[in-house]
């Protein structure tokens, strides 16, 4: 198996933004809301803290699990992408470069951003 760089890069910024999509972006909350809740407590001092608490127990915990890792639920969404990428490239290709240029752009306004700020 040979991978071009460009190729690489672009699978490396795809699964980058893939898995920012599902683990943080308020459009797939839907999708975290059954095996996640936000939990706030009032602490002594009067300021809030939020945690995430897993629901459920067996698989549904699992799957919880596996959308509060970032490191965990990353491996499976650079996993999706290469395997897309090695057996229909040509499906894949269009949604991995898409995934890319998001990645991309995110990566520059968090970068101007900081700079702004």
């Amino acid at each position: 198996m040979n991978i071009q760089i460009f190729d690489f890069f672009l699978l490396v910024l795809a699964s980058f933004r893939l898995t920012r999509l599902f683990m943080y972006d308020t459009i797939t909350e839907f999708i975290r809301r059954p095996f996640h809740s936000i939990v706030e407590e009032t602490l002594a001092d009067g300021t809030t803290e939020s945690f995430l608490q897993i629901k459920g127990s067996g698989l549904r915990y699992w799957i919880g699990q596996l959308l509060s890792c970032y490191w965990c639920f990353g491996i499976w969404c650079t996993a999706f992408l290469f395997l897309g990428y090695l057996w229909l490239s040509n499906f894949f290709m269009p949604i991995i470069i898409i995934l890319a240029i998001a990645g991309s752009a995110s990566i520059i306004e968090a970068v101007v951003e900081h700079i702004l700020n």
